[in-house]
């Protein structure tokens, strides 16, 4: 097969073409060539981090959390274990169809080191499949609550990086339209989400203001970016956050703060505890 610039040297084929980013003939059309680049920009984010994890170990455990066909954890594998004799990706879905076709195409490309599990968020916390503390947890376009879950997950294994890319994130859209004449008698800034289109808008910024706040009140630090090169999508937000173990003096304060101006004290126990 002639061989294609994009892909990179002693890159799967035939993963790329079990991922439907090469075509069966083993050719790129346009948009599995945009697929290619939000790939490679992703892993370009990651790899920092798993080359960090490797420098003060000899190993490295990885879950993506909510991971559907496993995408993200396939490539990362690929493109960075396939080459070392260490490290391991776990992969944890709740849709079993979905772990049975990974937990093959694994095997048909011999990425030994790659398990795929039927768990959800709290059988994951507490199941033996899985070690007690986890390096890196990342969570690729996990909708709405998802994200939170595989955060929850995250905190319990004391993950050293975290990684998300969260998607729909509707449950606090729901809550301030839900409370919204209470709020227009309690604060002024109600009318920020006073119309549809903006509690919609709102709500979704919130809830990573949120996320950010609580990472931080676990002893994380965090930044956030555009993930750019996804041109696209909306769902553009990359969160990254790096366990240091000192939580950030007012963040906790911040955060309740917040769920109390806004009127969402009935979301406390997601982004306290």
């Amino acid at each position: 097969m002639t061989l294609i610039p994009e892909i990179k040297p002693n890159q799967s084929v035939e993963l790329l073409k079990e991922l439907h980013i090469l075509t069966r003939d083993g050719k790129l059309n346009q948009d599995s060539r945009r697929k290619l680049k939000q790939v490679y920009h992703l892993f370009h984010f990651i790899e920092p981090l798993l080359d960090e994890v490797f420098a003060g170990k000899p190993d490295l455990t990885l879950a993506d959390h909510g991971a559907g066909k496993s995408y993200l954890g396939f490539i990362i594998y690929d493109l960075f274990l396939k080459a070392r004799e260490a490290g391991h990706i776990y992969g944890i879905e709740t849709r079993e169809e979905l772990v049975s076709k990974s937990q093959q195409l694994a095997a048909k490309l011999g990425f030994a080191r790659m398990s795929f599990l039927n768990l959800s968020v709290e059988e994951s916390i507490h199941s033996t499949q899985l070690p007690e503390q986890i390096d890196v947890v990342t969570a690729l376009h996990a909708c709405n609550t998802a994200t939170d879950d595989a955060i929850k997950f995250a905190l319990h294994k004391q993950a050293k990086f975290i990684v998300l890319v969260p998607c729909c994130q509707a449950e606090v859209a729901a809550v301030l339209n839900k409370n919204k004449n209470q709020s227009f008698g309690k604060t002024p800034l109600s009318e920020i989400w006073r119309h549809p289109i903006h509690t919609r808008e709102f709500g979704s910024h919130l809830t990573n203001v949120l996320r950010c706040l609580q990472l931080e009140a676990h002893g994380y630090q965090v930044t956030v970016t555009e993930l750019v090169g996804w041109e696209h999508s909306m769902k553009n937000e990359l969160i990254v956050a790096s366990r240091k173990g000192t939580p950030r003096k007012n963040a906790q304060e911040r955060l309740e703060q917040i769920l109390r101006e806004l009127n969402l004290e009935e979301l406390r126990e997601r982004f306290i505890y």
